[in-house]
């Protein structure tokens, strides 16, 4: 069965204004191309399909990387195949503990930002804690909800065998779904932290035995999480569905990262995370350097500001 793909046309009219007709979602709205900071726009495309990723097992690996507003959608997109909205915007964004108090209003508002902004990766969104795990049906109203009002393409949820049935009834009912296992950060409490998992051979045993019950339920994808490497190359090679790893190995189907976390936002990131840029450290600068020139009232000059025409 076909997933959904978006497809997009774009009419320049006389007044400069751009009109865009998203022939998925059927509606049109207008960008104001010379003052919008929405722009640049990206290219509309074919947006990658749930086939399309279940297909890239043992191929070229998976990309993918979290987004929880329009702008950063835009930037990913182009080399990114999917886009998470997760719910670690509990803590980048809000500044919260853990993902614990993340609430479907959330996933919602910044899902469909992170879709806006998007037209080739698949976005997918994760339900957040107690949304989810009660019931099956629960789950359906859960993922309804936010795929209706976001327009994603598929969700997301943690835990491994207990969540087989409810995997199996949402892909029944059209609700692509990704597992995640290993490190569940919704069970941090049970966890009793963010420690790395697998190290004894019975959680071993357990992690490989979720990771097969969740993709024989018919999960489109699994996220490993923090587990010892070996680990992570037996789920791999057990399952048909690919794997995305964050602290697993090389050796999975893909990679998932917090696009934050790459970027060097913060000044503590886990071990895993390989620090591709310190925007971090430019962004403080920039601020110290406006900061300067406004107490000096170097700012503004002449450029920026609006005189009186002759």
């Amino acid at each position: 069965m076909q997933g959904p793909s978006t497809r997009a046309t774009a009419t320049c009219r006389r007044d400069g204004y751009l009109a865009i007709e998203d022939q998925t979602m059927s509606t049109t709205f207008t960008l104001d191309t010379s003052t919008s900071r929405a722009n640049p726009m990206p290219a509309p495309m074919r947006r990658l399909t749930v086939p399309a990723i279940r297909q890239r097992k043992g191929g070229e690996p998976l990309v993918m990387l979290t987004a929880y507003t329009a702008r950063t959608a835009q930037l990913l997109d182009p080399h990114c195949d999917m886009l998470l909205v997760g719910d670690s915007l509990a803590q980048v964004i809000y500044g919260l503990p853990s993902t614990i108090p993340v609430t479907v209003d959330m996933m919602c508002a910044h899902g469909a930002a992170v879709v806006r902004g998007s037209y080739h990766s698949l976005v997918v969104i994760d339900l957040p804690f107690g949304s989810y795990e009660a019931s099956p049906v629960q789950a359906f109203e859960t993922s309804a909800r936010i795929m209706k009002e976001t327009g994603a393409a598929a969700v997301k949820l943690e835990g491994g065998a207990v969540m087989a049935e409810t995997i199996r009834f949402l892909t029944a009912r059209g609700i692509p779904v990704i597992g995640h296992i290993g490190l569940t950060p919704q069970a941090v409490n049970t966890l009793g932290g963010y420690g790395v998992r697998g190290r004894s051979k019975a959680e071993a045993d357990k992690i490989v035995a979720d990771a097969k019950a969740i993709d024989e339920a018919g999960a489109i994808a699994i996220v490993v999480e923090g587990v010892v490497e070996p680990i992570a190359i037996a789920v791999t090679e057990a399952v048909a569905c690919p794997t995305i790893g964050i602290g697993a190995s090389a050796h999975c189907d893909g990679q998932v990262l917090v696009t934050e976390d790459m970027l060097g936002m913060f000044d503590r990131v886990p071990r895993f995370v390989k620090r591709y840029h310190e925007i971090g450290e430019e962004i403080a600068q920039a601020a110290a350097n406006y900061a300067a020139d406004v107490r000096s009232r170097a700012f503004p000059t002449p450029e920026q500001t609006y005189q009186p025409k002759d």
